[in-house]
């Protein structure tokens, strides 16, 4: 598979964030007596205002976004337990190496994704595009589009690597290329990325003559 870009998710993709994740909502949610597993079962993914919206509806927009403003400080201050997921961090310092494009597309705000891409010990990306820099988060395409956009590609030269369904089906309506890390297997359209890993791990990529990228999988 050729591409000249890549395009990540960082929750569950390139960072584990997952336990700060899950205990930030179900601290929000205790405020409210919402039950847990239905907290956890919609929000991965998606933009928190969208799940604030969701669980909120029917109240008034400004308490919605009084409740975002604390959910993003609840989440932004806690990184215990943030680490790098195997494989991505040897994968981004092979495609600084290489003067591969790259950037991060996730649907955290710039206060969260910032405080757990730096407690990751992450490379810098060229391009961060944060839920701040779309006006429809995913499952819409804009967010990979616009990271398409601003590494200076078309979507269908760029790989979007993502964990979760909502973020598979954003990259496919961009129309781009897409390698699904663990994602749930019953996920809508899982059968059309180019990849389904459980690891970024044995991800092999060789910069070619015209600059593509070759990307396979070491078995």
């Amino acid at each position: 598979m050729l591409c000249k870009g890549f395009l990540f998710d960082l929750d569950g993709t390139l960072v584990d964030s997952l336990p700060v994740v899950e205990r930030s909502w179900c601290q929000w949610a205790d405020r409210f007596g919402i039950n847990h597993d239905e907290i956890l079962n919609y929000i991965h993914g998606k933009q928190a205002i969208t799940s604030l919206r969701h669980f909120l509806a029917g109240r008034p927009e400004e308490e919605i976004l009084a409740e975002f403003t604390l959910l993003e400080r609840i989440e932004a201050t806690d990184t215990n337990g943030i680490v790098a997921l195997p494989g991505a961090l040897e994968l981004l310092n092979s495609l600084e190496q290489h003067h591969i494009p790259w950037a991060i597309v996730t649907s955290g705000s710039v206060p969260v994704a910032h405080a757990r891409h730096k407690a990751a010990g992450l490379p810098l990306p060229e391009v961060f595009v944060t839920a701040e820099r779309v006006k429809r988060g995913k499952p819409e395409p804009d967010a990979y589009l616009l990271g398409a956009e601003l590494l200076g590609l078309m979507p269908q030269d760029c790989m979007v690597v993502e964990d979760a369904a909502a973020g598979v089906l954003s990259g496919l309506a961009a129309g781009c290329r897409v390698m699904a890390v663990n994602v749930p297997q019953d996920a809508p359209r899982l059968a059309e990325v180019d990849f389904n890993l459980t690891t970024l791990t044995n991800v092999v990529i060789e910069k070619q003559p015209d600059d593509t990228v070759r990307v396979s999988i070491n078995a």
